[in-house]
């Protein structure tokens, strides 16, 4: 039995400082959540939408985000129409909690490793933002695809960037890498 875990113990490691890293944070978040109330939206979230309002201004559009006073989420309108209602699963903070954990749990120095949590935090805000923008542009366009946008395409996106970070700091910067 003790030459299993010997075996093994590399990936034992991970899994626990992965969940024990996921879970923490995952707490810590709702604790966060819980912290709005019942009926109100929580800053997060709030800066998602009106940073992709001013994202679409920026190019141009007639964009604005409308936050109904007795609901869960704000209203992203583009050219005059309603597009999008921007939820607190809209901010990608469970995407973050999830890439955090993982490098964390691959963790290599104490530097390299916040500065790439840090970033990596920063590049998925961003990322997402653009994702949301995007999304609204392309719904307003082809509202039919609302399925397949919002339920595929740009899952897919933001899961394969996460994805591609997490191989670059094993290869590169994990205690792993070689």
């Amino acid at each position: 039995m003790k030459k299993y875990f010997i075996i093994y113990k590399p990936f034992l490691v991970f899994l626990g400082t992965f969940f024990l890293v996921y879970i923490v944070l995952t707490i810590l978040y709702q604790a966060y959540l819980a912290s709005f109330g019942l009926n109100q939206i929580d800053s997060i979230t709030t800066m998602v939408a009106r940073n992709s309002e001013r994202i679409l201004q920026l190019f141009g559009a007639d964009a604005k985000a409308v936050e109904a006073k007795s609901s869960l989420f704000i209203g992203l309108m583009y050219k005059q129409k309603y597009v999008a209602r921007i939820i607190e699963g809209c901010n990608a903070m469970s995407v973050i909690i999830l890439f955090v954990a993982f490098i964390v749990a691959f963790s290599g120095k104490l530097k390299p490793t916040l500065l790439y949590v840090f970033g990596g935090s920063i590049f998925i805000y961003i990322l997402n933002v653009l994702r949301i923008v995007l999304l609204c542009v392309l719904l307003y366009r082809f509202p039919e695809q609302e399925h397949f946008l919002h339920g595929v395409l740009f899952p897919l996106f933001i899961y394969s960037v996460v994805f591609i970070l997490w191989v670059i700091w094993v290869n590169k910067f994990s205690k792993y890498a070689k």
